[in-house]
């Protein structure tokens, strides 16, 4: 059974130890596993367990976050809990003894169990998984890797990534492709409009969709097994920008019938900062070529994306420890952790008039990231007023269909958080912006 007590005597906090009389150690890194199993074992539902404030409190005490300031710009980029960054020391000093041989030949093999978990955990196959630096790396391997030819269009909506929408403008620069936006509703809560407006705008010279699976102005989420399938009919590749979603809601890889599919690790997997994941269909690898060079022998193994010259073993390794945390909080009670902290905030601050929320409340339609506005009141302005007078980190949305800003609260945030955060909004509500 859980208890606070086995809890923090399983990591080792100070109070704990301290208390026993033990002199103070780090953390166990082969206590991992049994941390998570303790996590694991909490009763109730996840609903249930979405409200336990002493089950969120040992999991916040995971983490080495600055509590001097309020960091709901998780969307970004997460912190790692301590486990997973003193994992990815030891790898790294490890390393740094004789890196020809203890990197290249000790802990780069071990990259594949990592590989073999994580293909494991989201319902594919191994051989299916490549692991990048970022989203976008994963991304612009399948925009740039897939062959198009002058006057060939791409298909997305206003509200795609940037960095993305900025790769495919490259391409139209240098190679005559076609770059073609339309709008959806903010928000939307009919799934099948957003496939009604993707299919309305196929044209004969459509070859490519690029999609994300949740926006990050808005924290939507899009139908993609529905606009994978629709696209099958019309022989339309769909690029799936999956960087904000994965370990974020529960779901499998497997269950989106995509052909690839992005993220990032360090988002909501909490794993080392500079670690993705790319998702490529076994029968659509020879296909697709990788954004650096590898050879020929290459053609039908993932791994191909992988060849980008000498990199890290420890980032990698890492994200074992990463995965073995999420598993112990549980993808179902995450995500009902993440609804549970963005409704604490949200529906608080919906009782103003002046109070717009570009995010959809209802269940399957968004996740923990939300976008909000106060009418009059510019974004930018706000955003640097919260940090500048409460320490308060958000993110500015300048999007002019959904303009405000973005708040995304995680796993390691306190309601006494949102409760300061509900307070300085408040007080712009009723006094505005300081001239």
């Amino acid at each position: 059974m859980y208890t606070r007590r086995n809890f923090l005597g399983a990591i080792g906090l100070p109070a704990v130890a301290a208390a026993a009389g033990v002199p103070l150690t780090p953390l166990r890194l082969s206590r991992a596993a049994e941390i998570a199993e303790e996590l694991r074992n909490h009763p109730g539902t996840p609903e249930e367990v979405a409200r336990d404030e002493d089950f969120w409190f040992e999991v916040a005490r995971a983490f080495t976050v600055d509590r001097s300031l309020i960091n709901l710009n998780n969307g970004g980029v997460s912190p790692s809990p301590g486990w997973v960054q003193d994992a990815m020391k030891r790898h790294l000093d490890y390393s740094n003894e004789a890196p020809v041989y203890t990197m290249w030949h000790i802990l780069e093999p071990q990259r594949e169990a990592v590989r073999e978990r994580l293909a494991r955990e989201w319902g594919v196959d191994p051989e299916e998984i490549a692991l990048t630096r970022n989203a976008s790396e994963s991304l612009q391997i399948c925009q740039f890797g897939i062959d198009l030819r002058a006057g060939d269009e791409v298909l997305t909506t206003t509200q795609d990534y940037p960095r993305m929408l900025t790769t495919f403008k490259q391409r139209e620069r240098r190679e005559g492709i076609v770059l073609r936006e339309f709008s959806i509703p903010v928000p939307c809560e009919d799934p099948g409009e957003i496939v009604r407006r993707f299919e309305e705008n196929i044209t004969p010279r459509t070859r490519v969709i690029l999609m994300c699976h949740m926006i990050n102005l808005t924290g939507q989420i899009l139908p993609v097994r529905d606009v994978v399938q629709m696209a099958r009919h019309h022989n339309i590749l769909v690029i799936v920008d999956g960087a904000h979603a994965l370990a974020h809601f529960d779901f499998k890889i497997s269950d989106l019938d995509c052909d690839n599919y992005s993220v990032s690790l360090h988002k909501w997997l909490f794993a080392p900062h500079g670690t993705g994941l790319l998702y490529v269909r076994v029968d659509k690898i020879a296909g697709l070529w990788p954004l650096m060079a590898a050879p020929d022998g290459m053609d039908n193994n993932i791994r191909k994306y992988e060849e980008i010259g000498t990199h890290p073993a420890a980032n990698y390794l890492a994200i074992g420890e990463a995965l073995t945390f999420h598993q112990g909080i549980g993808g179902r009670r995450k995500e009902a952790r993440m609804i549970y902290l963005r409704d604490y905030w949200a529906k608080r601050l919906l009782e103003h008039d002046r109070v717009r929320l570009h995010t959809s409340l209802e269940p399957g339609m968004a996740c923990g990231i939300a976008n909000v506005q106060i009418e009059g009141i510019d974004p930018g302005e706000l955003t640097n007023w919260l940090w500048s007078t409460h320490k308060i980190i958000v993110t500015p949305i300048g999007h002019e269909e959904c303009p405000g800003i973005r708040v995304s609260p995680s796993v390691y945030t306190m309601p006494e958080e949102l409760d300061r955060f509900i307070d300085a909004m408040e007080h712009v509500v009723y006094h505005g912006l300081p001239a």
